[in-house]
């Protein structure tokens, strides 16, 4: 199995994790603060490259009763933006809850401050991507 990268496109930060070579454990692999979209898909993709993956992840931010909101929008948006910058597949995955799951690792291991506010969105993308990772199995 190749390295999947899984991305939390964010506004502001945009949290990055990726998968052994087995498919078996995600890890956090940092996060990327920017703004402009077409910036965030640019380093998105060299990331990719860099890691070795097949696959990007994308974490489709549905309502929680299960509709496309404007922030589900965006993801799509972004999503053209990498398939344009990334020669692998581009797999969207319903994150509801992943944000909620990562908050309450970070209570749990009791990551406060700054140092939360700059890793909360690579602990969702770890999230989502495990999550992932055992449906496959």
């Amino acid at each position: 199995m190749k390295k999947i990268l899984a991305v939390d496109y964010g506004d502001a930060r945009t949290g990055l994790a990726t998968s052994d070579p087995l498919g078996l454990l995600a890890s956090a692999a940092g996060v990327i603060e920017g703004r402009r979209a077409e910036v965030v898909a640019d380093l998105v993709a060299e990331e990719a490259k860099r890691l070795g993956a097949a696959t990007i992840l994308l974490g489709y931010p549905k309502n929680m009763d299960g509709s496309e909101g404007p922030r589900a929008q965006k993801t799509l948006a972004f999503k053209e933006l990498l398939e344009a910058r990334f020669e692998g597949e581009i797999v969207l995955r319903d994150e509801r809850n992943t944000t909620v799951s990562a908050t309450r690792i970070l209570n749990e291991t009791n990551t406060r401050g700054k140092k939360r506010k700059a890793i909360v969105d690579a602990v969702a993308a770890t999230v989502l991507l495990q999550d992932y990772l055992d449906s496959l199995r």
